[in-house]
């Protein structure tokens, strides 16, 4: 009796009353209904509203902690506080996808959209954020240039569009941005912070974009910022990279080049110099740059989430001069009052970017004589050496420079100063009231605001050669400024009720968002000249208006419906075509459940179908009311004069009052899927897109308008393809080794199946020179856009191309225009992304690879410079690239247009080679310390000829600026 007594004081005393907060481990946001258990027994409790809990349980007992979404915690009972941070499920099909006015999640997706969220954002020398998503989302493209802070061309499935924009909706916390970018910046993104960055979502068909209507024909990205945290953390990030010339094109050094032109024109040899001068590398130099970031989160006063950010990143450019700097700062608070009832997001971001940007010299130092030095003592042009003949009358001016001489790339570079700096401020403020009395009722009011103001001003020396209209050799200086501002309002209301085998969701909303800009040039302030007048330039204001809905169906957790609908009016068209309707529609089926209940391998698979229209309407600033009729004033050179009076011209514009909406309706069909318990998950689909009413610059006929082109609807074409993803871990253990690894391919092929009087339209400048006029691409009904229109050139039997000679494809023994043929495009068949992380234990290493297949680049370059006829420029000698070697051609003009020079630029690169090293618990239990090296441009392989098979232009190279191979060392440093 004794003893059970004392054994019951025992037990007794050893039990717990056990309270404590359980939290989201991200954002410290407390957890409403998490499920706790007592291991091994059937009692248990929730959270409250607030994230607390109390339960008895004896000292050693295990408490189980679990709610959807997040993973399973367990915890031994030590005493009697015990407050947990719940980490969210990084199962794929789990992870919350942000859409157009609300959320989702991979598994309830009825539409094609891909989540990338900050665990999985590539690394390396990152400066725009448009990088952190290169190669690792299926039907998503990023071209990025060589420039610091270069901007990049983005394409989702290709594009929609001819002659519109085929850039995709870029969305930020909310609010649609405007893809134009502001004159003295390097791009739209150049001035956004990368390490502000949470998550991307990117909407590939039209049942997820359809919702954003007007402007979603060619997908939509979301990007969400990162917001405040309840629980205090800091996090420094600081890098420094080297930049180098990966390639450079082939030319002749000084020593071939002096014997080949005693080869190929002996006369020139009296013109050449005594240097040895590879102009590239005068122009080019090894760069550092340096990146540093610092943000704080945790709560204000007690009471708000808050994170705030400073970032600094300057960047030198490859070439010189050239140099790119931003400064950012951010704050982000979000409390919410009365429960939780009312939740407050305000988001706002500032940046400063300074440029100073180097004139386009590449061509220029491909051609420049190399046997002429940089310098030259004598020289009256600040020593730099020129081509010029003094007359000794005691001044130097136009009539001293020999005609159409280049000017020294150095000299270009080193004494031109063109700088610009841009103050942007962006920033929403979004409200989210939960109705007391319905509390499936919610009502959401999002305003945002994106301001721009860009100054700048390009000076060139009075010792450059650059002389006025009236000969005067004395410099040059003129200024610009900028402003550009986006203003939107959202509205809607969002119910959400579930039941025990039905959950229905209901959006209704309104949008209004308005676009202003205007510039201002000075225009040669050196020159009273009556052409270089100041100019003032007010664009009319672009105002978009939409009302829309969306109601998503589930049934059972396993039959999904989608169905959307958006009402757009643009004040860019006439009243009678200013409104179009965006409908779309989705169902998916959780296959699974039904068909495979007993698979183990396969642990998820959805069927997803899709259908919608959406629209486009974005056709450039310079065409914001083309259906008013507009008259220009013509230049004071052009003016009546009656008597004594002088009266300006009025000179009429472009006018089309039928353009209208451009639309595209996309069909599309894929499987998500999951297998091993979803340790691989990806998806396949396939789509379908049809463009009607092409807007398009595109020629007019003589006398029917003001102009011998136009914007006009003109077509319609198709876009189909094939997408595959797969990710997951390959390798996870608990020794500390782990492989996880994402591969994803896309297949798409583009037809144009109509076009206005079923003409073909020339396009795609050669760059052959000014004024020549040729073009070596068509949009042909049949083809794709953008195709290659060449002759086909004649071999000799050796295999050697002969000059000139081409087939005669039509047979009338005539070799002319007629024998033109489609050959190939710069469009590639296939692209492929891989990205591998193996991490063991505390060290990682981690690597990017991109694949393009199919594309075809005209070597430009080639085509308009390796000919011997072209070391006679004018009264100076050029030098060639030396691919002239292998052709022996004499003459550009007879070879401009030969299908030698359209070449396979399929390539494999490997974008980012990344390792690193973590030393955790260095102040505290949760801080870390990272560094890393890592290499970015690591190694391109192709057969493509030219310095770099990724170019712009659809294809056409003109000798871009070179990518650099950058070597980058870091720090990121956790509290």
């Amino acid at each position: 009796m004794l003893l059970l007594i004392c054994f019951s004081i025992t037990s007794f005393s050893q039990q717990l009353n056990v309270s404590g907060t359980v939290t989201d481990a991200t954002d410290g946001t407390p957890l409403l209904g998490v499920n706790i258990m007592i291991k091994n027994a059937n009692s248990g409790t929730t959270t409250d509203f607030d994230g607390n809990y109390n339960i008895k349980v004896n000292k050693n007992d295990v408490l189980v902690f679990s709610y959807l979404g997040y993973q399973v915690t367990e915890s031994v009972v030590q005493n009697n506080v015990l407050s947990i941070q719940l980490k969210k499920d990084t199962q794929a099909l789990d992870e919350v996808v942000i859409i157009g006015y609300g959320s989702t999640t991979i598994k309830d997706a009825t539409g094609s959209v891909t989540a990338v969220t900050s665990k999985d954002f590539n690394k390396g020398n990152i400066v725009t954020p448009e990088n952190m998503l290169t190669g690792r989302v299926a039907g998503l493209s990023i071209n990025t240039g060589g420039e610091p802070g270069s901007g990049s061309t983005i394409r989702i499935r290709g594009g929609a569009s001819l002659g519109a924009s085929n850039d995709p909706l870029i969305v930020i916390n909310g609010m649609p941005i405007d893809n134009n970018t502001i004159g003295g910046s390097r791009s739209i993104l150049s001035t956004i912070n990368p390490n502000d960055i949470d998550s991307f979502s990117v909407l590939k068909d039209a049942s997820a974009t359809a919702i954003y209507g007007s402007r979603a024909s060619n997908g939509v990205i979301i990007i969400t910022l990162k917001k405040g945290t309840r629980t205090f953390s800091a996090n420094l990030d600081m890098s420094m990279s080297v930049h180098t010339l990966a390639n450079k094109v082939d030319v002749f050094s000084a020593d071939e080049f002096r014997e080949i032109v005693a080869q190929q024109d002996p006369s020139l040899l009296a013109s050449l110099g005594t240097a040895n001068t590879d102009w590239q590398d005068e122009i080019y130099r090894t760069s550092v740059s340096a990146n540093t970031n610092l943000s704080v989160n945790g709560m204000l006063f007690d009471r708000i989430p808050t994170r705030a950010s400073l970032g600094r990143s300057l960047q030198n450019g490859l070439m010189l001069t050239s140099g790119y700097e931003r400064n950012t700062g951010s704050v982000t608070v979000n409390p919410d009052f009365f429960d939780r009832h009312l939740k407050v997001s305000v988001n706002a971001n500032v940046s400063l970017e300074k440029n100073r940007f180097a004139s386009g010299q590449q061509g220029n130092a491909l051609t420049f004589d190399p046997t002429q030095p940089v310098y030259d003592e004598n020289s009256p042009f600040g020593g730099y050496f020129q081509y010029y003949n003094d007359d000794n009358n005691g001044v130097i001016n136009s009539s001293d420079l020999v005609e159409r001489a280049p000017l020294n790339p150095v000299a270009e570079l080193l004494q031109r100063n063109s700088r610009s700096e841009v103050k942007r401020l962006y920033g929403n403020v979004k409200l989210d009231y939960n109705f007391h009395a319905i509390p499936e009722l919610s009502a959401v009011l999002n305003l945002g605001l994106d301001v721009s103001t860009a100054e700048g001003f390009t000076r060139v020396s009075d010792q450059n050669p650059l002389f006025q209209a009236d000969g005067r050799i004395v410099g040059s200086y003129s200024e610009y400024t900028n402003d550009k501002s986006n203003h939107l309002l959202d509205g809607y209301l969002s119910y959400i009720k579930e039941y025990d085998e039905f959950n229905f969701e209901a959006t209704a909303g309104y949008s209004y968002q308005k676009f202003t800009s205007e510039s201002y040039v000075t225009n040669e302030l050196l020159d009273d000249g009556v052409d270089s007048e100041p100019v003032t330039s007010v664009t009319p204001d672009l105002v978009l208006i939409g009302f829309f809905g969306r109601t998503n169906l589930s049934f059972y957790d396993k039959y999904l419906f989608t169905l959307s609908y958006r009402r757009d009016g643009t004040s860019r068209f006439s009243k009678n075509n200013r409104w179009g309707n965006f409908p779309a529609a989705a169902f998916a089926w959780k296959l699974k459940e039904d068909l495979f209940p007993e698979a183990e391998t396969l642990s998820t698979l959805k069927l997803r179908l899709g259908w919608g229209i959406t629209g486009q309407q974005d056709i450039g600033q310079d065409n914001l009311d083309l259906f008013l009729s507009k008259y220009t004033k013509g230049l004071s050179t052009s003016q009546y004069i009656f008597g004594n009076n002088v009266t300006s011209i009025g000179i009429p514009n472009f006018r089309n009052e039928n353009l209208k909406w451009e639309e595209t309706t996309t069909y599309n069909a894929g499987f998500d899927y999951g297998l091993l318990n979803d340790r691989f998950t990806g998806a396949i689909e396939g789509f379908y897109k049809e463009s009607k009413d092409l807007l398009a610059n595109a020629a007019i006929s003589d006398g029917s308008n003001f102009s011998n082109s136009g914007f006009q609807n003109i077509g319609n074409f198709t876009s189909k393809g094939i997408e595959f993803s797969i990710g997951g871990d390959i390798f996870k253990n608990r020794d500390g080794f782990n492989w996880y690894a994402n591969f994803n391919t896309t297949f798409i092929k583009t037809e144009i199946k109509n076009l206005a009087l079923d003409q073909d339209q020339l396009v795609g400048n050669t760059g052959a020179g000014a004024g020549d006029g040729a073009t070596v691409q068509v949009h042909r009904v049949g083809y794709t856009p953008f195709s290659y229109y060449v002759y086909k050139q004649i071999y000799d039997t050796s295999g050697n191309p002969i000059e000139g000679a081409y087939a005669d494809l039509n047979g009338d023994n005539i070799i002319n225009e007629s024998d033109l043929y489609i050959h190939h495009n710069g469009m590639p068949t296939v692209t492929m992304g891989f990205a591998s992380n193996f991490s063991y234990k505390n060290i990682d290493l981690s690597f990017n690879l991109r694949a393009s297949l199919g594309n075809y680049n005209y070597n430009g370059a080639n085509a308009t410079r390796a000919q011997y006829g072209a070391l006679r420029n004018s009264s100076v000698v050029s030098n060639l690239p030396t691919s002239v070697l292998d052709t022996n051609f004499q003459s550009s003009e007879t070879v401009l247009l030969s299908d030698y020079y359209i070449e396979d630029a399929s390539f494999l690169k490997m974008d980012n080679l990344s390792l690193g090293y973590t030393f955790n618990k260095i102040f505290s239990q949760s801080s870390s310390v990272r560094l890393s090296a890592s290499v970015q441009n690591v190694f391109t392989i192709s057969g493509y000829s030219g310095v770099d098979p990724e170019v712009f232009g659809n294809g056409i190279d003109n000798s871009i600026t070179p990518r650099p191979r950058t070597f980058l060392i870091g720090a990121n440093v956790r509290f």
